[in-house]
């Protein structure tokens, strides 16, 4: 364990994004072994972002390392920012090559593939239940029952879970989640409110969290995923074979984020899914160990 007081190298990098300071940034902590979690939920907290990673040696056979992951309240077992983040990181300063990389984490061993310009993740086993009504659902994110289009809501993941409504364009901006009124729901990690734009296969979404806890997300890997599960499931697209889609997000935020996907489904069901964005790093230095 690191005494209290001794310093470790991070980096912090704007994830799914197309230029520095947009998309969704990440603290990426190095040389983690043997931090608590203690310590880690408190280094979390002093970023104050919405993940931050900590990388340490693998423990699970083929591995090729570890990640931890933590809001600045609590650790999650998977999240798509902090994996495609920390796993670009590790290439770029020389610690591991590029390629496919072996990421374990809550979710298991995952697969990342890293190129110079960012890295794909594999998401975890494809996960799908029924949602809450869509209309209270809208009204819950406050929106109108009438602003809600095409299929039913479902929460949906490949690693986290999401509820996923889809509403008209013209209101994605006018999205205000109401407290009062979005607990309760069994929706997940949270609530995504997209359209869908069939002709480009593209969705314009906002990601809010179930308890607010870390309000609006600019760019959310694992919802984007969910988001291919949902699209296979309600007809959107293709129930055999691999589909891609483009996930747009951040936008109201000032900080616009591009996630592209792909899904693979056979039956009707999707079986896998990847997503994949660019890394531009912002920031490095050392910070105390607690």
């Amino acid at each position: 364990m690191p005494p209290s007081g001794a310093e470790l190298d991070y980096e912090v990098v704007d994830v799914f994004a197309p230029r520095a300071f947009a998309g969704n940034p990440l603290a990426v902590v190095l040389d983690a072994d043997g931090l608590t979690t203690g310590q880690c939920q408190a280094l979390a907290n002093e970023f104050h972002l919405s993940e931050t990673s900590f990388l340490s040696a693998p423990t699970e056979p083929g591995a090729d390392y570890r990640v931890r992951i933590f809001t600045p309240y609590a650790e999650l077992p998977f999240a798509g920012h902090p994996s495609v983040g920390a796993a670009h990181v590790l290439v770029r300063t020389g610690r591991l090559p590029a390629g496919q990389l072996r990421q374990e984490c809550g979710a298991g061993v995952l697969d990342v593939v890293v190129d110079d310009d960012g890295a794909t993740l594999s998401g975890g086993r494809p996960t799908l239940e029924d949602g809450p009504d869509p209309a209270v659902l809208a009204r819950a994110v406050g929106l109108a029952g009438a602003d809600v289009v095409g299929p039913p809501a479902h929460v949906a993941g490949c690693g986290l879970p999401f509820a996923i409504l889809a509403v008209r364009p013209e209101v994605v901006d006018d999205a205000a989640p109401v407290p009062a009124l979005l607990g309760g729901h069994g929706l997940g990690e949270g609530v995504s409110v997209l359209s869908w734009d069939a002709a480009t296969s593209t969705a314009r979404a906002r990601v809010f969290a179930a308890d607010l806890a870390w309000g609006e997300d600019p760019a959310t890997g694992s919802a984007a995923l969910g988001t291919g599960v949902w699209l296979v499931a309600t007809g959107l697209l293709a129930p055999d074979g691999t589909s891609s889609y483009v996930v747009h997000q951040g936008e109201a935020m000032g900080r616009p984020s591009v996630l592209s996907c792909t899904v693979t489904a056979a039956a009707g069901r999707a079986v896998a899914a990847t997503v994949r964005g660019a890394v531009v790093p912002v920031a490095r230095g050392r910070i105390r160990v607690p």
